[in-house]
C-alpha cells in the first residue's frame, strides 16, 4: 500500500513539473517565431541588424533587435533559453518510466497485439526513440534537408510510420504516449544537439574575434521552426490517454496522421498572420485542418448496438465482475490499486447504470479498459454490454 502512495505522489509531482517547464518551453518557443515573424526592416537600423520589432506587454514598450548572424560583441548576461527544453524532457521522460515502464503489464503490453515481457516492451520504447532521433537528423543533414516541402513529407512519414508500428506492438494508450514521446525527442534533442551547440559555436567564434559561420544560425532556425510546429500534435498525443476514442480506435495511427496535418495547418495559419501576411496567400490552412477534424469525426463516430437484442442485467453484471471489479470495487484486488481509479465502482447493476456512459467509451466503443486487457474481455462481450447499456437509455 505504502509503495502505491509513494508512485501516486511520485506520478502527480513529475506530472506537475513536466506541465510547468513544458508550458515553459512552448512560451519561449511560440514567443521567438512570433518575434522573428514580426521583424520589419527600418530606416537607421544598425549595420548587421536582419530587423527590429517595437512590442508592448504590461505596460511597457520594448524595441528589439536581431541580427543577421552575431553583433560584433557580446554582453556577460547574455540570456540563454534551453533548461525549458532539457527539463520538460526529463521530466516527461521520468514520466513515462513511473507511468508505463513500472507498470508495463497494465499500461504498455496488449497481449492480444504482441505477448512480451515488460523487459522487452522497455527495451522497444527505448530504440524507438533513440532511432528515431537518428533518422530525423540524418534526414535534415541529407540534401533532403535543404528542400522544406520534401522534408516535411518525409518527417510527416517518419513519425507515421513510428505510429503505426506503436499500435502494432504496445496498448492504445501506450502507442499513442510513445507518439508524443517519438516526437518529443526529436523537439528536446533539436535544443540539445543542435540548437544551443550551434550557438555557443557562435559565441566561440566572436570571442576569438572570428566570423561566425551563417550556416550554424541557420540549422539551429531550422530546427527551431521544426519544434515550432511539431508543438500541437505533440501536445494532443501527451492528453491522449484521457479520450479512448483515439487511444482505442483500431486506426489510431490515422488519427495521428489527422492530429499531424490539423495541428501543422493550425500552427501555420498562426504563423503567417504574425507574419502580416495578407489572408488570400494562407486562407487554405483552415478549410485544410477542418477537413481533417471532420475526417476524425467520423472516424471517431460510436456504433450503434440498438438491434443487438435484450441483454438481461444478470448478464452484464457477470460481465463486470469478470473484467471490471479487479479494479472498480471498494476493495479492489489488483495490485495497482489501493481504491477504485477515480472512485468508479461496478460491482452492481445500479453501479452498471450510474456509469453507463464512461463504460460505454473506455470499454465499449474502444478497448481501452480492462488496462491492457488484461482479463481477455472479448469483443463479443463488449458488444453485449453495448447492448445493455443501451437498452437503458
Amino acid at each position: 500500500m505504502m509503495m502505491t502512495f509513494a508512485a501516486d505522489w511520485l506520478n502527480l509531482l513529475l506530472r506537475w513539473a513536466h506541465l510547468v517547464v513544458g508550458i515553459a518551453w512552448i512560451g519561449t518557443s511560440f514567443y521567438f517565431i512570433a518575434l522573428d515573424l514580426a521583424l520589419r526592416k527600418r530606416d537607421g537600423m544598425r549595420e548587421g541588424v536582419y530587423g527590429t520589432a517595437w512590442e508592448v506587454h504590461g505596460g511597457g514598450f520594448y524595441h528589439v533587435e536581431k541580427y543577421t548572424v552575431a553583433p560584433s560583441y557580446l554582453p556577460q548576461d547574455l540570456i540563454w533559453y534551453k533548461w525549458e527544453a532539457y527539463l520538460t524532457w526529463v521530466t516527461g521522460f521520468a514520466l513515462l518510466v513511473v507511468q508505463y515502464y513500472f507498470n508495463a503489464s497494465s499500461f504498455l503490453i496488449d497481449p492480444s497485439k504482441v505477448a512480451m515481457t515488460p523487459g522487452e516492451a522497455v527495451l522497444i520504447s527505448v530504440f524507438s526513440l533513440v532511432a528515431g532521433w537518428f533518422i530525423y537528423d540524418g534526414l535534415c543533414r541529407s540534401p533532403i534537408g535543404r528542400n522544406t516541402p520534401l522534408l516535411a513529407v518525409c518527417l510527416f512519414a517518419l513519425i507515421l510510420g513510428a505510429s503505426y508500428l506503436f499500435t502494432q506492438v504496445f496498448s492504445g494508450r501506450g502507442a499513442l504516449i510513445h507518439v508524443g514521446a517519438f516526437i518529443g525527442t526529436i523537439m528536446a534533442v533539436n535544443v540539445f544537439g543542435v540548437i544551443i551547440p550551434n550557438q555557443k559555436k557562435i559565441v566561440g567564434s566572436l570571442l576569438r574575434g572570428e566570423a561566425p559561420d551563417p550556416k550554424l544560425g541557420q540549422m539551429g532556425k531550422q530546427r527551431s521552426v521544426h519544434n515550432n510546429y511539431l508543438t500541437l500534435p505533440v501536445l494532443l498525443m501527451m492528453v491522449s490517454n484521457h479520450y479512448p476514442m483515439l487511444t482505442g480506435h483500431p486506426h489510431a495511427w490515422l488519427l495521428v496522421a489527422l492530429v499531424l496535418v490539423i495541428g501543422g495547418m493550425v500552427r501555420h495559419f498562426l504563423n503567417r498572420h504574425e507574419a502580416g501576411d495578407p489572408f488570400a496567400r494562407y486562407w487554405w490552412t483552415l478549410p485544410s485542418a477542418a477537413a481533417g477534424l471532420a475526417v476524425a469525426l467520423v472516424m471517431t463516430a460510436p456504433r450503434d448496438f440498438s438491434g443487438a437484442g435484450t441483454v438481461a442485467d444478470a448478464e452484464a453484471l457477470k460481465i463486470s465482475q469478470q473484467h471490471c471489479v479487479m479494479c472498480h470495487a471498494a476493495t479492489p484486488t489488483h495490485e495497482g490499486f489501493t481504491e477504485a481509479p477515480k472512485e468508479v465502482r461496478l460491482e452492481t447493476v445500479e453501479d452498471l447504470r450510474r456509469y453507463a456512459d464512461q463504460i460505454m467509451a473506455q470499454a465499449v466503443q474502444s478497448d481501452a479498459m480492462p488496462l491492457g486487457n488484461e482479463t481477455g474481455m472479448t469483443d463479443a462481450e463488449r458488444q453485449t454490454l453495448g447492448a445493455w447499456i443501451t437498452q437503458q437509455k
